[in-house]
C-alpha cells in the first residue's frame, strides 16, 4: 500500500519478483500505471496466488524451483522483456541492504540458485528504485546492514527502503527513519 502511493498517472513501473508483486493489488482505482514484472510481463493488473494442486512436500520434489503465481494481463498486453525502456519507478526485493545503498537480492550461499534473475540490470539502468522487503530475515537477523554480507546485486544504487516495519532512506551513510508502519 505504501509504495503505490509514489505512483503517479502515466508511470511505468517495474515490479520484482515476490513481494514487490503485491504492489499491484494496491494501485489506486482510475491510476493509470502501466505495469511490468521482473519476468517480462507487461501490461500486469494484480497478483494472485494460485492454489498447488498437489500438498506441499509432493510439489517441493517435484516443482522445486517453479513459481505458482497467477498474474492477470489487461486485455492486449504482452509478454516480453523492456527492461530497457524507461522505467519511472522499480519496485525490488532483497536479502540485505546496507548504509552505502548496496543491494544482496540474488543468492545466498549453498542454496540452489537458478539465476540472478533481471535486477541487475533493472539496479544498473534504474534511478528511482524502493526496495520492499521484510525488516528481519526468518532468524530474527536485520536486513538492514552496514556492510551486505552476500553477492551484491547492485552497489550504491538505493536510496529508499520499506519494510513491514518502517519506510528508510539512506542518507550520508546512515538509515533515516521517515515513516513506521501502522501499530509500530
Amino acid at each position: 500500500q505504501r509504495v503505490a502511493r509514489e505512483m503517479q498517472d502515466g508511470f511505468y513501473v517495474n515490479l520484482g519478483i515476490g513481494i514487490p508483486t503485491l504492489v499491484a493489488n494496491y494501485i489506486p482505482e482510475g491510476m493509470e500505471v502501466m505495469l511490468q514484472s521482473e519476468n517480462g510481463l507487461l501490461g500486469m493488473v494484480r497478483f494472485l496466488l494460485k492454489k498447488p494442486s498437489m500438498r506441499h512436500d509432493q510439489r517441493r520434489q517435484t516443482d522445486r524451483h517453479r513459481a505458482h503465481w497467477r498474474v492477470d494481463l489487461l486485455l492486449g498486453r504482452v509478454l516480453r522483456d523492456d527492461s530497457r525502456r524507461h522505467v519511472d519507478l522499480t519496485v525490488l526485493g532483497a536479502f540485505e541492504v546496507d548504509v552505502q545503498g548496496n543491494i544482496a537480492s540474488w543468492m545466498i550461499p549453498g542454496k540452489l540458485v537458478k539465476g540472478m534473475g533481471g535486477a541487475m540490470d533493472l539496479v544498473a539502468g534504474a534511478e528511482n528504485i524502493i526496495v520492499i522487503m521484510t525488516h528481519a530475515s526468518k532468524d530474527g537477523e536485520s536486513k538492514l546492514l552496514s556492510q551486505c554480507s552476500l553477492p551484491l546485486t547492485g552497489a550504491n544504487c538505493i536510496k529508499r527502503v520499506l519494510t513491514d516495519l518502517a519506510y528508510l532512506e539512506i542518507e550520508n551513510g546512515a538509515f533515516v527513519l521517515k515513516e513506521r508502519a501502522p501499530g509500530v
